[in-house]
């Protein structure tokens, strides 16, 4: 899920109507409705958030030091015009990139990925090597040789052939390649799927999502690369 922030309602409706062509879960609020949001959000609320996209408001500065005071996710601003001291000021409040208007919302998907990977990749690597029991404090960005996910609308590949899925098993894969190594449980992955504040989803349509792509995976790889326990969750384990 995308959290989009913006004081003009035009533009957090048009980026997620961009969102919604892609698939993609995300939530609009104002810059005031946010901030009390972020002071006051619970854990598993977080968790569920890919990306942080600020609009161009006067105080997104402060509200970007608000986010990192509770998120490790990607924080991008958009620019209506150019300023280099603007930018510099973004930076230093903590927002990870600066992008200017207009931008495709595919792009969006691939920067906030590509910081994902910087900022958590230590422990990623972590996740990567230790044990799928271990305790794991990181998210793992992508999975085996064999897998290559790329978290910016194109499909999964195969030992270098793309596998063709729907776009929530898509996403469930993203999500859980993301969480290598950590036990995901159905509840987390359907906020980090299909949002905390969806409406008219019931969370068990994660099951049947989950058990189709894990039948693709298996047959294709020639084993099932995600563990699932049962009141416990999902586990991508590779």
């Amino acid at each position: 899920m995308y959290f989009l922030v913006d004081a003009r309602k035009s533009v957090n409706a048009g980026f997620k109507a961009g969102f919604d062509r892609e698939g993609v879960s995300s939530f609009s609020l104002s810059p005031e409705e946010f901030t009390s949001w972020i002071e006051t959000a619970s854990r598993s609320d977080l968790d569920a958030v890919q990306g942080f996209l600020l609009g161009d408001f006067e105080e997104r500065a402060r509200c970007a030091s608000a986010i990192r005071r509770h998120s490790r996710a990607p924080i991008i601003a958009l620019a209506d015009t150019r300023s280099l001291e603007q930018t510099l000021v973004l930076f230093d409040a903590g927002i990870d990139d600066v992008l200017p208007k207009p931008v495709h919302v595919r792009e969006i998907l691939a920067r906030a990925e590509a910081i994902w990977r910087r900022v958590n990749g230590e422990q990623a690597a972590e996740a990567a090597a230790a044990p799928p029991d271990a305790p794991q404090g990181g998210a793992a960005v992508r999975g085996p040789e064999r897998l290559r996910v790329f978290f910016d609308g194109r499909d999964p590949e195969i030992d270098g052939v793309p596998l063709s899925l729907p776009r929530r098993e898509r996403h469930i894969l993203e999500f859980l390649v993301r969480n290598r190594g950590r036990r995901v449980t159905k509840t987390q992955l359907f906020n980090g799927v299909y949002g905390v504040y969806s409406d008219g989803v019931e969370e068990s349509v994660v099951e049947g999502h989950v058990s189709k792509l894990r039948k693709k995976l298996a047959q294709a790889l020639g084993h099932d690369p995600i563990e699932a326990k049962r009141y416990i969750g999902y586990t991508y384990v590779g």
